[in-house]
């Protein structure tokens, strides 16, 4: 019988597809996207071997400063920290392991009874990934303090690569200088920053997805790149997924 695997802010799924196709069997929990809450939900204990989820991250990332001025200048919502919530389904759950995905900048879960050990990973270095400079990190939570160890990593890192997808559409802009002013064009931005169905198809191959992905699904263009963009690598969650496997399966065996 497959593991049986809670998956906690699941969003369009792509981590769960990720862990699906390496075998393990998944079960979603609520997510806003579908009207549900964190909040109001109570996983029971012994039921599930793992937990994995990416609690949001707007917070944490980068881009911060941004979303604190937009708080402050414009009325928006600053983004709640969300990462308690999932430390409390995965107490409640009480599984074997976790795996909780985030940008480098975001606390480290603490789970009582378990050990934390995290891992940051670009998935320019995944060999069999398209080469989009993502960087994400995953504590992976055990009783033993197991270690994740990825054997697809490539020797040496892809000079060639692709700007990160983001959920405002396409990739993040890069600005290149053009001409002899140095000054930056804006034709150089190439629409990169844009929800257009181009840059949807195009952010769908960097993440390791089909062009015509949720071809079906009742979103607009605008949110299919953010649901695509919010979304783990489909190959860089197939690499945890090994890795998972690796460090409590082949072990136990």
């Amino acid at each position: 019988m497959p593991p049986l695997v809670l998956s906690l802010f699941p969003g369009i799924g792509l981590l769960d597809m990720a862990f699906e196709q390496e075998g393990f069997c998944i079960v979603r929990g609520p997510d806003v996207l579908w009207g549900g809450d964190i909040k109001h939900f109570h996983p029971p204990a012994g039921h599930f071997e793992g937990v994995i989820g990416g609690p949001p991250c707007k917070l944490f990332s980068r881009l911060a400063s941004i979303v604190a001025h937009n708080v402050a200048t414009k009325g928006y919502r600053e983004s709640e920290n969300l990462i308690p919530e999932f430390e409390r389904c995965v107490a409640l759950a009480a599984p074997a392991w976790f795996i909780m995905e985030n940008v480098p900048r975001a606390p480290e879960p603490v789970v009582p009874s378990y050990q934390v050990r995290s891992l940051v990973l670009n998935n320019r270095w995944l060999a069999e990934a398209p080469a989009q400079n993502r960087v994400r990190r995953f504590s992976f939570g055990s009783a033993s303090g197991l270690h994740l160890v990825l054997d697809e990593l490539t020797l040496f890192e892809n000079p060639v690569w692709e700007p990160a997808v983001v959920a405002s559409g396409g990739t993040r802009p890069v600005t290149v200088k053009i001409g002899g002013s140095g000054k930056i064009k804006r034709t150089a931005l190439l629409n990169y920053g844009y929800a257009t169905s181009d840059n949807y198809a195009r952010a769908c191959r960097l993440q390791g997805l089909p062009d015509d992905f949720l071809a079906d699904a009742p979103f607009t263009v605008s949110g299919k790149c953010e649901v695509v963009g919010n979304g783990v690598p489909l190959p860089m969650g197939r690499a945890i997924a090994r890795a998972v496997k690796r460090a409590v399966y082949d072990q136990a065996a």
